[in-house]
């Protein structure tokens, strides 16, 4: 034992052990972050004349580059008092679809240079969701689980989106507080983090239902786990805020156009892209289009797309039983639950889908416990990351490839 504790990796050990939890979630970020850069480099140094992006692209040109634009166009020039429409009057694609927050936070932090703030805006959010994730996750698994958990959100396929022009970094942090604050019943800060959250990216309904269904869960076991009244007007006035604020994008976008439907038409301007002559936003509808459609376009059967949209339900529905994830208790399900039915009844499925899926990061809790099941899983992680970055920066000159 003695013998160990001097050798050169006991040392390390016992020195990594030493060091605070924010140091050690510090230096894992750090980590990941300069894993993904060096992936960037190595795909940007292989991007074909044809790519997006074209040949030999710069990092600032990644940070900068997809949605990153819109976010770039709500900080300078704000949201159009008139729709954009097509020759046939249809509403075309335009900035009401992006929330206010991200934009103008990047351009006060990089002080005009909207890319730099942007840039660090996208790094220190996902610091603090790192931050966060690991106290909500300590709250219910082992202390190394959670340090996991942190480092395989911090290396997830989509882990780019922590140094690039998009809100999903902002947006985590400001949720995975706001799931910490609920778990922790500290019900003053999501007076706070709800707007911001709701102002930050579309989602907030999907916390709305989670707390509906909360207070549910709370009501039920009000034996066990009492309820008093005081936590009940929290409920309550904390689900009415994010309805409110849910809903209140669309108020605003009605009220600048003069369209009552202005936000939805925007976002069902991406949606005609690939189901035209759509009329308008119906629940659930997206993902019945989508099913038969995607299997065509693989050459297959459409009524396939059908039974598979079927077993995806079915699938995720039993995961959200499992015993891994009936571990990290009742908010972190809930939310999972919540954000599952919100997506089903809002979005169609492409490729960005994959990015629509981080709020579900809470999840990587239920990540394997073993050693080697937690390598493999860093690795498939990297990998990951390696494939979404060649095909949606490296490439992205097709349809499938729109991060």
């Amino acid at each position: 034992m003695a013998h160990d504790a001097l050798s050169p990796v006991g040392r390390v050990a016992a020195g990594w052990r030493g060091l605070p939890v924010a140091a050690r979630i510090a230096a894992i970020y750090a980590l990941a972050r300069l894993a993904t850069t060096a992936i960037m480099l190595i795909v940007a140094a292989g991007s074909p004349p044809d790519s997006r992006f074209g040949a030999d692209p710069t990092l600032a040109d990644y940070v900068l580059g997809w949605d990153a634009q819109w976010y770039w166009l709500v900080a300078f020039e704000g949201y159009p008092s008139e729709l954009p429409v097509d020759e046939r009057g249809v509403v075309r694609e335009n900035a009401w679809a992006f929330m206010p927050v991200y934009a103008h936070l990047a351009n006060v932090l990089g002080f005009g240079v909207w890319g730099i703030g942007a840039l660090i805006v996208s790094l220190g959010a996902g610091y603090i969701a790192c931050l966060a994730l690991h106290a909500l996750l300590a709250r219910r698994v082992e202390a190394d689980a959670a340090l996991w958990a942190v480092a395989l959100f911090a290396s997830a396929p989509l882990a780019a989106l922590f140094q690039v022009g998009y809100a999903e970094s902002l947006f985590l942090a400001f949720l995975m507080l706001a799931l910490l604050a609920l778990s922790a019943r500290r019900w003053g800060w999501l007076y706070l983090l709800i707007p911001l959250m709701g102002y930050t990216r579309p989602g907030v309904l999907a916390f709305a239902l989670l707390l509906g269904l909360y207070g549910i869960h709370r009501w039920l076991r009000r034996r066990e786990d009492p309820l008093p009244g005081a936590h009940i007007l929290h409920i309550l006035a904390l689900g009415a805020l994010a309805v409110a604020v849910g809903f209140s994008w669309q108020i605003f976008a009605a009220i600048a156009t003069g369209m009552p439907s202005a936000y939805l038409e925007t976002e069902l301007a991406w949606r005609r892209g690939w189901i035209p002559g759509i009329e308008a936003f119906v629940p659930l509808e997206g993902w019945i289009r989508a099913a038969p459609l995607w299997f065509s376009l693989w050459g297959l059967p459409g009524w396939l797309g059908y039974v598979a949209l079927a077993l995806l339900v079915v699938g995720v529905a039993a995961a959200l039983f499992a015993p891994a994830v009936r571990r990290l208790g009742p908010e972190i399900r809930l939310w999972a639950a919540s954000y599952v039915l919100y997506l089903l009844a809002v979005f169609f499925p492409q490729s960005s889908t994959f990015r629509l899926l981080l709020p579900l990061s809470p999840l990587w809790g239920a990540a394997p416990r073993s050693r080697i099941g937690r390598w493999i899983a860093l690795a498939l992680c990297l990998a990951g990351q390696w494939l979404w970055i060649a095909l949606m920066y490296g490439s992205g000159n097709t349809y499938w490839q729109v991060p």
